[in-house]
């Protein structure tokens, strides 16, 4: 059995997060400085966080090779939460259509949106002004995702939602922290991360609310959309392209990412948070599970 969660009424909450929006907002085209020349020897993402670390082709790797590597999959993970974002956007969207707009949650969604709109504009300029192209997900990830607006709803659309941002959340947590990491990266994980936690809360309560309304019936259906949408965001986050981009075998890369034991632990820790919410409120379980590992959410 799963602990019921509390949460605070819609419009109450609706009420608070406008609030914390129109008090403090970035507006990255101002916020940053983007003819800021990139510092030479500084690596783009933590050297711990890079996919290939510890690994046999890792340590035939230059130190020039890995720091352009990491900018590369960097510019991966943000072109990659791009492509999320443009998702969530849609979402809630359809959200916003068949509701009232005089509503403060009506209200709240359509701001969010309008951060969702400067977070995808700023990540695209950040992977343009590192030299490197927007990768985002593998072709197939790419058009199997124009299907998730349509068939996501309830509980699963904002469980979805959660899974992306909290997971790129924690690596920018770290990221924004480390001095060894390009001063514009930092910015750009700073602004996000200082926005994002609005729309963390947002979804939070939202799926809470979506359960309380989940039949038996239709709890599996929830449960594997969900997990299988982790599963194609967690593994697609590096673009194998990146790989080839630093002069790596793109395929042989990929295997090695995909069975390193320090990359599957670094999924599992920067969704650490998201999968004790998602477990609590009764979303982890069967059919989901093979997903759920396939993730590397959970080992």
């Amino acid at each position: 059995m799963t602990r019921p969660l509390k949460v605070a009424d819609r419009e109450k909450t609706a009420e608070r997060l406008l609030n914390s929006s129109a008090d403090k907002f970035y507006d990255p085209e101002v916020d940053i400085d983007w003819s800021a020349p990139l510092v030479d020897g500084l690596r783009y993402t933590p050297e711990h966080r890079c996919s290939l670390y510890g690994t046999p082709l890792w340590d035939r790797m230059s130190e020039d090779q890995r720091i352009e590597l990491s900018k590369h999959e960097v510019a991966s993970i943000a072109s990659v939460g791009l492509w999320f974002e443009i998702l969530l956007m849609q979402m809630l969207l359809k959200e916003v259509y068949r509701s009232d707009p005089t509503t403060m949650h009506v209200q709240y969604a359509l701001t969010e949106i309008a951060d969702e709109c400067r977070h995808s504009t700023m990540f695209a300029r950040m992977v343009d002004r590192i030299g490197c192209p927007p990768y985002g997900p593998p072709v197939h990830v790419h058009r199997l995702g124009r299907l998730l607006p349509t068939i996501g709803y309830g509980p699963a659309l904002y469980g979805s939602i959660l899974v992306a941002e909290e997971v790129l959340d924690r690596l920018q947590r770290e990221t924004m922290a480390d001095e060894s990491v390009q001063p514009l990266v930092r910015m750009v994980n700073r602004i996000h991360v200082l926005e994002e936690a609005r729309h963390v809360r947002f979804a939070r309560e939202e799926v809470v609310r979506g359960m309380e309304s989940v039949s038996r019936a239709e709890l599996p259906y929830q449960r594997w959309l969900l997990a299988t949408v982790a599963m194609f965001i967690t593994r697609s986050i590096i673009n194998p392209k990146a790989y080839a981009a630093v002069g790596l075998d793109a395929a042989e890369a990929h295997r090695a990412a995909l069975g390193n034991p320090a990359w599957q632990e670094t999924i599992r820790w920067s969704g650490e948070r998201i999968m004790k919410f998602l477990d609590e409120v009764g979303l982890v379980g069967k059919p989901g599970m093979k997903a759920w590992r396939r993730s590397f959410l959970l080992p």
